[in-house]
């Protein structure tokens, strides 16, 4: 990057205002980068770290222009923001990192298969679908899975369809439909690349989900599978991100099959809950890679140094309302364990509050100590 990209005078616009700007900022601190948010909540997690925190809609041409027309550099933490503008911001001159037209593909899952047909990327088979009525006059192979185009995040906007009688109740919008595939385990690889072409990739990790949230609960690393399953995942991560001609970091998501081999099932353009464990667990955490990436700086170390397991803070069932963290005290005695709560001041059930990072000399001595820390600690409210 010609122009200096610290100090006051160099400003990054971020549209998100959630966890992952909010761990965004506290990397960037210590380089004295600027960052300046917008977000449709005005008590978001990165109002009180932003340079400056402007309120407004991620979705509106008008704001999300007039947010940025005065950045040096404009970047996300969402990918649910409003495409036209950006492109428009990059048009005039801006850099936008990721581009536009990645975000565009993101946004569509539709798009995202059809670009892993288009070059070769391995994924499960698939048909794009426009309505209910149609898919009901498909001759259909069930089990399958049903995922919206557009709007599905965290688990919602996707449903699982074993019998005929699950058509009935399911979406009646554009969607893609998906074989079922029987996986063995669910892996994730961050990788990022800058402008100047330079690309680094994270060792893989192993996600849980709570089967009732569809959210990831745990996550390991490093990932327990073998180095040629290791090698293959980070070598199609590198494909993705190249394929893309992406400039920022990428969360690749995979489904390891029970014949052994790797399908991409989903792509993010930033950085991902699978990746919270790296701020302790390796060299460069994915949020300074973030901006390291975005800014054409020389990429980070990614070596994994201790294994860890992460694990999400859920808000607890029926319980809405200003959050208590049941126990933290006593979770904090227990040595290894890292705590980042996101600054939400109200929880409710399976809402992301936070997550904690163990950290131990095994990863089988930081999973065992996981699942006491899991059973202390709970999210509620009054």
């Amino acid at each position: 990057m010609a122009q200096k990209w610290y100090g006051k005078d160099f400003q990054i616009g971020m549209l998100g205002g959630g966890q992952l700007g909010r761990m965004f900022i506290q990397e960037a601190a210590n380089y004295d980068v600027h960052v300046h948010n917008l977000d449709p909540d005005p008590e978001a997690p990165c109002k009180n770290l932003a340079s400056s925190f402007q309120t407004g809609s991620l979705t509106s041409f008008d704001e999300v222009y007039a947010f940025g027309n005065d950045k040096d550099l404009i970047t996300v933490e969402i990918e649910n923001v409003n495409v036209e503008a950006l492109q428009q911001l990059e048009d005039e001159g801006k850099l936008v990192y990721p581009q536009p037209r990645v975000l565009r593909i993101v946004q569509d899952k539709g798009l995202q298969k059809e670009f892993y047909k288009e070059h070769g990327i391995p994924t499960a088979p698939f048909d794009l679908i426009e309505n209910r009525e149609e898919l009901r006059n498909l001759n259909l192979r069930l089990p399958a899975v049903l995922k919206l185009r557009k709007g599905g995040y965290d688990g919602k906007g996707v449903s699982v369809l074993r019998n005929h009688e699950d058509l009935q109740e399911t979406f009646d919008a554009p969607c893609v439909l998906e074989d079922h595939v029987p996986f063995e385990k669910e892996l994730s690889v961050i990788v990022a690349r800058n402008a100047s072409g330079a690309m680094v990739t994270y060792p893989a990790t192993e996600c849980e989900f709570n089967a009732e949230a569809n959210l990831v609960e745990y996550l390991f690393s490093p990932a327990n599978i073998s180095p040629g399953i290791e090698a293959e995942s980070q070598r199609i991560a590198r494909e993705v991100i190249e394929k893309l001609d992406m400039v920022g970091i990428l969360a690749v998501e995979f489904f390891l099959t029970t014949d052994g081999k790797l399908l991409v099932n989903e792509i993010a353009p930033r950085p991902h809950n699978s990746g919270h464990h790296t701020i302790e667990c390796n060299e460069c955490s994915q949020f300074e890679q973030h901006m390291r990436s975005v800014l054409d700086l020389p990429l980070g170390d990614t070596t994994l140094i201790r294994p860890g397991v992460m694990l999400n803070l859920l808000g607890e069932k029926g319980h809405t309302g200003t959050a208590i963290y049941e126990n933290i005290e006593d979770v904090m005695a227990i040595p290894g364990v890292h705590i980042h709560l996101y600054g939400k001041q109200t929880t409710k059930p399976f809402r992301k509050m936070g997550h904690i990072t163990i950290t131990a000399s095994d990863i089988g001595d930081a999973r065992d100590k996981a699942a006491r820390v899991q059973q202390m600690i709970r999210v509620l409210a009054p």
